[in-house]
């Protein structure tokens, strides 16, 4: 009787050893380690967020509504997360240079980096505010959502399932931008910077900004005193139906254009470079302006 006790205690012992070696009996869905992810901006960081659910976290680097993006420097916090980081999101094109310098500083042969300039075959130089191209959204998640299955392929299915959760949560994002296109397709409007030239193009307006001017704003220079010269004559001949204002790259010339569009009656919309709320959605925070920039278009006369 002892010998058959002892037999099937040590069965049974053997038993548990093979269930853990294979993963403690967990079912073939179950998620492995959380994933740890690195977003260089909050805008990016919002997506893949919503995309990893609670099977990872998501630490933002750039989430200072009051800071210019571009002009950003880094901490030793911020070297600690690329450190540790099983996957890392940089937007490219010189856009978050400094988070390249993270990455060659901490190498690592585990850590997947997707950077959304790579993804888009674009480099520096290019316009970087890529997040504002809605079919850029888009492929961004797809992205991101084969990355967290590569990394933790047990939880493939939860992942597709995230990646349609957010496809339905971008919903009103996109019929707002079906709905401004329809409705006010060829307007003419005006930008202080590069920002809006992706959102022009899908909403169907005309963006008569002279690029050179968008383009030097945007890096942070002085752009050429004629193009100043043509922004001026066509904000006070009100010849465009709104000026688009980006609040986070504020200079004395942009700040001069926004003052007379205010004075000659031209509607202004501001627009910022990252999420504003932090604490809201990126799609909500892009309804957001666009449903401002609606309200202006409307009541801006023929």
């Amino acid at each position: 009787m002892f010998r058959r006790r002892h037999a099937s205690a040590c069965l049974f012992l053997v038993a548990l050893i093979l269930i853990a070696a294979c993963g403690g009996g967990a079912s073939a869905g179950s998620p492995g380690r959380a994933l740890k992810v690195v977003a260089g901006e909050n805008f990016w960081g919002s997506i893949a967020r919503q995309l990893v659910g609670e099977h990872g976290t998501v630490q933002s680097v750039v989430t200072d509504p009051n800071a210019d993006p571009h002009q950003y420097e880094s901490s030793p916090n911020d070297a600690r997360a690329f450190a540790d980081a099983d996957l890392v999101i940089l937007n490219g094109a010189g856009y978050d240079d400094w988070g390249k310098k993270l990455l060659e500083a901490n190498p690592s042969s585990s850590r997947r980096v997707l950077t959304v300039a790579g993804l888009l075959g674009k480099k520096s130089g290019d316009n970087p505010h890529f997040w504002y191209d809605p079919q850029v959204v888009g492929k961004v998640a797809d992205a991101l959502t084969d990355a967290y299955k590569s990394k933790d392929p047990n939880s493939a299915d939860y992942f597709s399932g995230r990646r349609s959760a957010f496809d339905d949560a971008l919903q009103p994002y996109r019929a707002k931008i079906a709905a401004i296109k329809q409705k006010f397709s060829g307007a003419p409007v005006r930008s202080t910077e590069s920002i809006f030239v992706y959102t022009a193009h899908a909403l169907g307006l005309e963006l008569v900004s002279p690029p050179e001017f968008m383009q030097a704003v945007s890096e942070g220079n002085d752009p050429p005193a004629a193009t100043v010269a043509t922004f001026h004559d066509q904000v006070t001949q009100k010849r465009v139906k709104a000026l688009v204002y980006n609040i986070q790259t504020s200079t004395l010339i942009t700040t001069n254009i926004k003052n007379l569009a205010n004075a000659s009656g031209v509607p202004v919309v501001g627009v910022s470079e990252t999420m504003q709320p932090d604490n809201t959605t990126f799609q909500d925070w892009q309804l957001a302006q666009l449903v401002q920039l609606e309200q202006k278009l409307a009541g801006a006369g023929p």
